[in-house]
Parts: C-alpha cells; structure tokens; sequence
C-alpha cells in the first residue's frame, strides 16, 4: 500500500484558497437571487427557478406563508438530489467537485434572503431597499452578479452542481452538447414560471437574465487566462529564435516546413506571449527580418512549463544543430534547463 505523503505549505495554502474562492463565488452569486431577482418578481433558471416557482404556486394557494420556506427547501432539495444522481452517473471526481456548491450556494440563498428581509425593515429611504427597483436594473445587476459568481467557481474548475448535471449525464451517454442542452433546460425552467402565474414580460425578463448570465460566465472563466499565439516565418529563425530567448524570456518551438510555392525547406517559430508584448515581439522581428512572415492568434489559456517560468538562459557553449524538428527550448522550467 501506497504511504501518504504530508502536504506541503504551498499544497495547503492553495487548497485553502481554492476554498475560499469557491466559497466567495457561492456567496455572490446567491446574492444577486437574494437582492435583485427574487424580491422584484422576476425569474430564473437553475435551482433557484423551481424554488420561485414552488414559491408562487402555494402564493397563489393561499399559503404564502409557507411559500419562502417551502422555496428554499426545494432549492436545497433538488440540489441535493441532483447531486447524488451525479455522482452516481458521473462518479467521484464530478462528486469531490461539486459538493460544496450543493450546499454553499442554497445556504447563501437563504442567509441573504434573511438579510434583505432585515433591511427592508429599515426606515422608508433607506438606500439598501432594493424591492422597488427598476425591473431593467434589476435584470442587469441580478445577471452581471449571478454570472461573475459562477465564473468565478467555474475558473477554479469546481461547480454549483444543480441543472448542470443532467446537460453533463446527457453529454457523457448520448453526446449531446453540452452548451445547449444547459441553455434548453434553464429557458425551460424559466417558461415554466409561468405555470406559477408569473407575467409574460417578467419570463422574457428572465431568459434575458439567463443569456447574460451565461455570456458574464464565459467572460469571467477566462479573464486574465487568454494569451497571444504566435508563429514566425523567416530566413533568420536562428537571430529571432534568439531574441525571443534572451530579450523577451519566452520559449518558442522550431516547427520543421516546407514552402508551398518552391518547396524549400523552413521552419516556422511558434511562441505564447502576452498580449502587451505582441508589439514588442513583432517589432523585434522586423528590425531582423523586416519580410518574416508573422502571424498573430489569441487563444484561451496556457499550462504547462516552460510559459511562465523564471528566465530562460542557455549555456553559451550551445550551438542550434538545425537538424531537430522541434527545440527543446519549450519545455525549460524554472526548475530544470534542457539543452538543445
């Protein structure tokens, strides 16, 4: 049997800040149902959308008394049952995942519901009442919220769980994407509201919540992640491969070529920088070779050594041999620097 290894400090303090990020992402993104959508009648999908909707059905019953309590039970309910069906189906790395957020995000749910309900006791004119607010403010702050806290759960790679998981079990056994399948159920949910007696304009107002929700995910899933690809093209790879190296401190890869016209052999330089230094590398290249070909795409992320590594630096003694399809310059860590 395989002895367990202590965790080291930096081990613990990472895990102690994914926790509080997912923790933080839960706590603001139940905040915007809390402050914004709940309390001006409007809508949403997920979770919290079939706890509005039970909410407004026993309102419309007579029991409106029961309605909060009953809306948040289910809230926790469906989670809950939604997570042993994915843990099930999707196994243990989707349960370890996702099993905060089960909990987290119904818990916040209901202690800023509390808490709003505290400050709408205050005084007419107090500037934390938000019931009365203007439906459009209230669809655009309760979108831009509920997205920047799901985004930043999903950036850490963890997940409310909820309405995700039936998209994902679909996914997995019958390949359906997972994009809409998502989209489908969460307007689905929204459409349903009105069933509960919701108004026609606060369901439009919902799937607009929905959309923008969505589109804020994506945007803060990838924030300070995308990077600039960039492929050089040149009659002087060996001075640019050098410059890259040693002025920008960056690694680059060789890729082996041939021309399509007179099909002599090249290669193309393939580096990742930062946006910012896009300027800089290709003004770089064209004080060496002012006809290289350059070519500039952005892509999402980038892992992996070599990228963010402390400086680059070769041993003189090193000649490039030109023979090698691909430099070993890509793969030099801090901690490890590969010759040629």
């Amino acid at each position: 049997m395989k002895k367990l290894q202590k965790p080291t400090k930096l081990q613990i303090l990472k895990f102690i800040r994914y926790c509080l990020i997912v923790i933080a992402g839960n706590a603001v993104a139940a905040s915007a149902a809390a402050f914004f959508i709940k309390p001006n009648g409007l809508v949403m999908g997920g979770t919290t959308g079939l706890g509005i909707l039970v909410e407004n059905l026993l309102t419309n019953a007579g029991k409106a008394g029961a309605a909060k309590w009953a809306g948040n039970v289910t809230v926790y309910a469906v989670n809950i049952a939604l997570f042993i069906l994915g843990a099930v189906m999707l196994g243990k790395k989707f349960a370890i995942a996702t099993a905060a957020g089960t909990l987290l995000y119904p818990s916040f749910l209901s202690l800023w519901q509390l808490v709003n309900g505290l400050l709408n006791k205050l005084p007419s004119g107090n500037p934390f009442y938000l019931r009365d607010t203007d439906p459009l403010l209230a669809v655009i702050f309760g979108a831009l919220i509920f997205g920047l806290g799901i985004g930043i759960v999903v950036r850490v790679g963890a997940s409310t769980g909820g309405t995700d998981v039936p998209p994902l079990i679909l996914n997995k056994y019958f390949g359906i994407p997972l994009a809409p399948a998502m989209w489908i159920l969460d307007i689905s949910i929204v459409l349903l509201q009105l069933i509960g007696g919701t108004e026609f304009p606060d369901v439009l107002y919902g799937i607009l919540i929905q959309l923008s929700a969505s589109l804020i995910v994506e945007k803060v899933a990838l924030i300070g992640t995308k990077r600039a690809q960039v492929k050089i093209i040149s009659r002087k790879y060996e001075e640019i491969r050098r410059m890259i190296l040693d002025k920008l401190n960056r690694g680059v890869t060789m890729l082996y070529g041939k021309t399509g016209y007179l099909r002599d052999d090249c290669y193309m330089l393939l580096t990742i920088v930062s946006n910012r230094d896009v300027i800089k590398l290709k003004n770089a290249v064209q004080a060496i070779d002012p006809e290289a070909f350059f070519m500039v795409s952005i892509i999402s992320e980038v892992r992996g050594n070599g990228f963010s590594s402390a400086r680059v630096a070769l041993p003189k003694s090193v000649e490039w041999q030109g023979e090698a399809s691909v430099s070993d310059e890509a793969a030099v860590s801090q901690d490890k620097k590969s010759e040629d």
